[in-house]
């Protein structure tokens, strides 16, 4: 397979190890304590609005630490989620680019395969040996590499207390037996109301659906002779989709033709479920909803659910990821000081405050303490204990544009196609949409 990495792996060495080695550039003096001397140097650092609206007191601090270490100045500037890309391609054409850039954690495969990202010395970040798997394969290309982890989000299992209750469910479940009994409970209670379905769950709600893959160790593709390979028409992956395919046969009321975008504000309208898979900050979607949906400064107003919902892990199934990395752009100037000032927004000091504004950090071993010190988490940090990735290629960006896991998931559904069917058409499309 043909990668175009050869800038990034070039300048791999301009990163932390650097100095070790004796390779010097001019920003890869070290200072008496170890630290890279940047005295007179500014790493410009792109980070999305999230960190500023949300935990900016966190960059404050790895910003001043950073510069009592390295004497080096960080100029922060925050971006849009609407147009980071469209303006991020236009300033990687020039000379001018960030040292520090934060993506999506689906974002990087493609600018990692076509070299606007250095290589890093994985050793030097803290926690690095727990890094969410959901975050950590964006940044593993061909056994190096090319991001650091920065913060996530989960998907969860969110529930009615109301009529868990009524349908004498005293917790959440815990295995996935427990699951599908306390959705016949919910179906048994409510059996007089046609609309009700226990779970709500849209058609073309890819993202769970390949959770319920992977989690009968399935997965989408996987690269086999230097190319990537379908791999949904395994039995692993079958049969994982088969059984989230009965659940929604069986359980759900959702349209088998939408996806989950609006999946919160529906669910929020009450009485139509009793349970749903959404991301942790959809509880809130749910419970209240502006009284202006066209104004973004609209008052809120409490929906039917308020008060009413709760959060556990989905038992028995791995939770697919939303989150951010952090990756030094090749053409940075200051490549080592940019990896050491990641260094410090990543480390456990760092990750103590993202906890505390209700961010999950990026490793494992932090979210038991994660749980501990912001119990609005907990549900969230069990989930991402055990994660999944899509297939890391470059391309992948594209099978989604595509459609193609919707699609199959749609004619299944509809009965258009059996499983073996359209999990063999899937893995055609896939095929020739990663092929590079």
């Amino acid at each position: 397979m043909k990668r175009k990495i050869a800038v990034a792996a070039a300048l791999a060495a301009t990163l932390l190890g650097a100095a070790a080695c004796g390779n010097k550039k001019s920003d890869d003096t070290t200072s008496a304590n170890g630290a890279v001397d940047g005295k007179g140097k500014t790493v410009k650092v792109w980070l999305m609005v999230d960190a500023q609206t949300g935990w900016k007191a966190v960059v404050d601090d790895a910003s001043k630490r950073f510069t009592a270490a390295t004497g080096a100045q960080v100029d922060v500037q925050y971006q849009q989620w609407a147009d980071h890309l469209t303006k991020l391609d236009a300033t990687l054409a020039g000379s001018d680019v960030p040292d520090v850039v934060e993506l999506g954690n689906t974002e990087f495969a493609k600018y990692v395969t076509t070299g606007a990202f250095a290589g890093l010395n994985k050793g030097d970040f803290e926690n690095s040996g727990t890094w969410l798997t959901g975050l950590d394969g964006a940044c593993e290309l061909d056994g190096k590499t090319y991001c650091v982890p920065y913060y996530a989000g989960a998907r969860v299992l969110l529930y009615r207390t109301d009529l868990f209750k009524k349908a004498g469910i005293a917790a959440a479940p815990t295995s996935y037996d427990e699951f599908l009994a306390d959705a016949q409970k919910l179906q048994d209670t409510n059996k007089n109301d046609s609309k009700f379905g226990p779970v709500y769950m849209p058609g073309k709600y890819w993202y769970a659906a390949m959770s319920w893959v992977y989690a009968n160790q399935g997965q989408i593709a996987k690269q086999d002779g230097g190319k990537w390979v379908g791999q949904l028409e395994q039995p692993a992956a079958q049969q994982g989709l088969q059984k989230w395919v009965d659940l929604v046969h069986k359980y759900s009321k959702a349209d088998v033709t939408k996806d989950e975008s609006d999946q919160a504000g529906v669910f929020g309208q009450g009485g139509e479920a009793g349970m749903f898979y959404g991301n942790t900050w959809e509880q809130g979607s749910a419970e209240q909803v502006a009284k202006d949906p066209n104004d973004p400064n609209s008052p809120k107003i409490d929906t039917k659910v308020k008060g009413k919902l709760a959060a556990a892990a989905m038992p028995g199934i791995p939770s697919f990821l939303g989150g951010s990395n952090l990756g030094v752009t090749s053409k940075s100037q200051n490549a080592a000081l940019a990896a050491q000032w990641i260094k410090y927004f990543t480390d456990s000091t760092s990750m103590d405050g993202l906890i505390k504004a209700n961010a999950l950090p990026n490793s494992t071993a932090l979210l038991d303490k994660t749980a501990t010190e912001n119990p609005s988490l907990s549900a969230a940090a069990q989930a991402a204990k055990t994660s999944w990735f899509p297939p890391n290629s470059g391309k992948w960006a594209d099978v989604e544009k595509a459609n193609i896991l919707p699609q199959m998931l749609t004619d299944i559904l509809t009965n258009k196609k059996s499983v073996a069917d359209a999990t063999k058409w899937a893995d055609q499309q896939i095929d020739s949409t990663l092929a590079e």
